[in-house]
């Protein structure tokens, strides 16, 4: 075996090894989109303003996948928000988060989340506390 081979193979047993034996690895990362992350970043983040289940100064936030812009009952939404139309979904948030004026310019949010991982993470979150989206699956056709 060429020495550049024997290299790698030991590379891959040691991390084999680590795996098999549940030992932290150095280069190990969190993964973006985890919902237990994105609780302690809304609440660091975004509890300022909002809560789950109930309006203070932005809207309350459980639910909020899969609703309607500008439609959580009692709380007094501009009219850019309320004129977008649509669900908010995960993608919609990605986007609102990023620049609430340049999706709804006249919005009352100025806020934004400029980390790409921190958003996903707070969006999963966000997803977590929604209600399940069902998929249509489109029209059935029966075979006489």
């Amino acid at each position: 075996m060429t020495r550049t081979l024997l290299q790698r193979l030991r590379k891959v047993s040691l991390l084999v090894g680590a795996l098999l034996t549940g030992a932290p690895l150095a280069f190990a990362a969190p993964t973006p989109g985890d919902a237990s992350l994105g609780q302690a970043v809304y609440e660091a983040k975004c509890g300022g303003c909002h809560a789950l289940d109930a309006n203070r100064v932005g809207p309350l936030h459980r639910g909020v996948v899969g609703r309607k812009p500008g439609t959580a009952a009692g709380y007094a939404y501009s009219p850019a928000v309320k004129a977008l139309g649509g669900v908010w979904t995960t993608r919609r948030l990605d986007q609102w988060l990023q620049g609430p004026q340049a999706m709804a310019p006249g919005a009352r949010m100025f806020f934004s989340l400029p980390d790409p991982d921190q958003r996903r993470q707070v969006i999963a979150y966000l997803a977590s506390v929604s209600p399940p989206q069902t998929v249509s699956p489109g029209p059935r056709h029966h075979r006489p």
